[in-house]
């Protein structure tokens, strides 16, 4: 596995985290200095939720945004902050990057509020892999984001009109429309995780989820090699002919925006891209639609926000325990993820504040959970480590999308040989 806390040798991040370091030295015990990548709308609304709860108990907020909306410029950040000895108070974090610094030694203990609350009891098992170490707390989640649906203008809907297409080839047909139409099919930002994220839900899509668990859960040399693989890569490819032009480099929401104002039909995202609409006050049903990517409902391909607490001096752990228990509070997680797109991570919190996506979310979440369909996407370091997922999955996925590897059979192999060199 990378060890993501290795001495940084790049002059401009230790400078970076000595900028850093002065405000974490300055810092009393009533402040809250928080690592993120929130800078969307959407995610800065959900983030003043969190906010707003610890300054009704006094607490001060520090914000150390870095823009990136897969996280890396964050995580590098993080890592600079964490080598040169002044870790926030919290950072947002991705599953394995959490489970890295706590085999480092790097995390704190926040497992008090985790017995009295009772928190194994509400928290599914798999996210709890990633919050524990040898029983330990030291991370929570905040909210449970899945990567497999399309969000669709309705607008532009009921001008082609178009149904929900039920599978991969009847979404085909919906994109050919909206292209007829001369309206872009496909938003999408030509970033490396965007294009992987997609291809999490076109796997899931063509194999289904025993195959999806084969090959990206449990590595499965078979399922990598064969020929639903390939599929897969084959389905990609028709998908790259409905994106305009001018995608390479897009960041996410304004892929999204492009969904909001009309421009194109669909986009192909995880639920965050739901703070956008709800940021533009647009109505689900009204103004646009959700559904699961075609040819995956019944699954979840999952991923969760988390905090990870760091090791912090004993004058600043109450500030880190009041935001552990805030962001833990089934008040503080339904108004958060309202505003957010996703759902709760505490399975026991009521759906009654959340729009008709949302209510579809925790349902498909608590389903998925019971039959064994609630998997990690690969894409976003929850089916695997970084080195594989934002490495060696990232790499292999864009450059074929982008046409450095021309076909579906270089592909495979090419996947196969990355994820094997990762390893």
């Amino acid at each position: 596995m990378r060890k993501i806390w290795n001495v940084l040798t790049a002059t401009t991040m230790v400078a970076a985290a000595c900028g850093f370091a002065g405000a974490a030295a300055a810092a009393d015990n009533k402040e809250v200095q928080m690592l993120h990548w929130w800078t969307s709308g959407g995610e800065a609304a959900a983030l003043n939720v969190i906010k707003e709860a610890l300054a009704k108990q006094g607490y001060t907020w520090k914000d150390v945004p870095v823009a990136g909306g897969g996280g890396e410029a964050a995580m590098t950040t993080l890592k600079a902050m964490v080598a040169a000895g002044n870790p926030p108070t919290a950072s947002q974090i991705l599953g394995y990057f959490a489970l890295d610094y706590a085999d480092a030694g790097k995390l704190g203990d926040v497992t008090p509020l985790a017995v009295k609350g009772d928190w194994a009891k509400v928290i599914p098992t798999a996210l709890q892999k990633f919050t524990t170490t040898n029983g330990k707390w030291d991370a929570v989640p905040i909210n449970i984001h899945s990567v497999n649906w399309i969000w669709l203008n309705k607008a532009v809907m009921d001008k082609i009109g178009g149904t929900e297409p039920k599978n991969f080839d009847e979404f085909l047909a919906l994109l050919d429309k909206a292209k007829a139409a001369g309206v872009i099919p496909l938003a999408l930002g030509g970033q490396p995780w965007q294009e992987a994220t997609m291809f999490d839900s076109v796997v899931m899509s063509t194999g289904g989820p025993e195959f999806y668990k084969k090959a990206f859960i449990d590595l499965d040399e078979s399922a990598l090699k064969s020929d639903t693989m390939k599929k897969s890569f084959d389905n990609l490819a028709k998908l790259r002919g409905y994106v305009d032009p001018n995608f390479a480099g897009r960041d996410w929401n304004l892929a999204t925006a492009m969904v909001v104002k009309g421009d194109a039909l669909a986009q192909v995202m995880g639920d965050w891209a739901k703070g956008e609409f709800k940021v533009a006050n647009k109505e689900p049903g009204k103004d646009y639609l959700c559904y699961r990517f075609p040819g995956t409902d019944g699954t979840v391909i999952y991923n969760t926000d988390m905090f990870a607490f760091f090791n912090v001096s004993a004058d600043r752990k109450d500030a880190q325990n009041a935001l552990a228990a805030a962001s833990m509070d089934p008040a503080v997680q339904s108004a958060f993820n309202v505003i957010k797109g996703s759902v709760p991570a505490r399975i026991d919190v009521s759906d009654a504040a959340f729009d008709m996506c949302g209510k579809k979310g925790i349902a498909d979440v608590k389903a998925a959970n019971a039959k064994g369909t609630f998997l990690g996407s690969m894409a976003q370091n929850y089916a695997q480590p970084p080195a594989i997922g934002s490495g060696a999955y990232h790499d292999v996925v864009t450059k074929f999308f982008h046409g450095q590897i021309k076909t579906s059979d270089q592909a495979v192999a090419e996947l196969d040989k990355a994820i094997n060199a990762a390893m």
